[in-house]
């Protein structure tokens, strides 16, 4: 039962940190390998090539927001929202029927909530783009228009991504018709679509998936799992000393009727097999009323409010479960593997009983 909950948390954060990682990030991305900006005719060749996946060019440029006497960092995206709202679910929904016009800003909460914005209000935008003024250079400024924002569910995005047409960027750093910095491409299987990507795409073009950028924190949860996984399975191992316990006091107190059963004519397979019954009972019985209480458990904690999380610690304020097949077989396997193990040795023991001696003095 424990096994069970723990695994399906386990489960569940892991499934809610990876859609949202996979949203903000994207599943793939193409980047440029060299000083060549990728065009119109690498984003055509691969529409010809891959017909089944969803792209959105893009142009980026770290900023600095400026309200007042407030500077903070960011991330600006410049995007054709049409083809943006296709491949990312949370744009999507922060959008709903709403057109972004020119020079128009869809921000993180944290962002507008930060800056005090409300639809309308101006935000100037600082980019690391310069422009030559006498002898010097100071850094292009914009004021963009705030006219909506978007949740994620995760501070890190909330507080740093901007939004704004392609057009907007692009005519603010210069850029020509037709030239990106990258492309956003959505796919269902984005392990084997890479590879495929990898195959054709020319020497200057690379390609990175969601999981790559977000490596260390995926085998940091990862290893988390398996530790608790063997710390709670050493828990279960503990708990089967019960089994074995239990069964060598029914040997030792049995003693004279399993001496007897001998000397009937009892075989060792027999009495074995008797008291390796015994105990395979005790403990399929208690995997089977755990598995039953496990998923009570998993229904009772996944439909009622019971325990609620902080959401902007979480993304989420409720308790995700989501118990995955691999491992409740790896949970049943183990469990029965104890068993056995635990149901084993008081039978072994059980057929090393001096028959004479246990009769003449018992």
């Amino acid at each position: 039962m424990v096994l069970i909950v723990a695994m399906a948390i386990m489960n569940g954060f892991d499934k809610e940190f990876e859609n949202k990682l996979f949203t903000m990030n994207y599943p793939l991305s193409i980047f440029s390998k060299s000083l060549k900006k990728i065009d119109t005719k690498d984003l055509e060749f691969l529409k010809k090539n891959f017909p089944n996946l969803k792209f959105s060019p893009y142009i980026s440029s770290q900023v600095i927001t400026k309200k007042g006497d407030r500077l903070e960092g960011g991330l600006l995206f410049g995007v054709n929202f049409k083809n943006e709202i296709e491949i990312n679910s949370v744009l999507k929904k922060a959008l709903k029927d709403k057109k972004v016009g020119k020079y128009s800003l869809i921000v993180g909460k944290e962002i507008r909530d930060r800056n005090f914005l409300e639809n309308g209000d101006k935000l100037t935008l600082i980019f690391t783009a310069t422009n030559p003024s006498g002898f010097s250079l100071i850094p292009k400024m914009k004021r963009f228009t705030y006219q909506g924002y978007f949740k994620s569910g995760l501070i890190a995005y909330d507080k740093v991504y901007m939004y704004t047409t392609i057009e907007s960027i692009r005519r603010v750093l210069g850029y020509k018709n037709g030239v990106y910095d990258g492309i956003h491409i959505y796919s269902d299987r984005p392990f084997v679509d890479i590879k495929r990507l990898k195959k054709v795409l020319p020497y200057n073009l690379g390609v990175v998936g969601w999981w790559q950028m977000n490596g260390n924190f995926f085998s940091a949860l990862k290893l988390e799992k398996r530790s608790l996984f063997i710390v709670l399975m050493l828990i279960i191992l503990i708990a089967s000393l019960n089994i074995i316990s239990s069964l060598l006091m029914t040997v030792m107190s049995r003693r004279k009727e399993i001496a007897l059963l001998f000397s009937l004519g009892a075989t060792t397979k027999e009495i074995k097999k008797t008291f390796f019954l015994l105990g395979s009972i005790i403990g399929g019985g208690g995997i089977i009323v755990g598995i039953a209480l496990g998923f009570v458990s998993i229904f009772v904690l996944g439909s009622f409010d019971i325990v609620s999380l902080p959401a902007d610690v979480y993304g989420t304020s409720k308790l995700p479960l989501d118990l995955s097949l691999v491992d409740f077989l790896m949970i049943l396997a183990g469990s029965v593997v104890i068993v056995l193990f635990s149901s084993y040795y008081p039978s072994y023991k059980a057929t090393k009983i001096n028959v004479l001696d246990t009769l003449r003095n018992e």
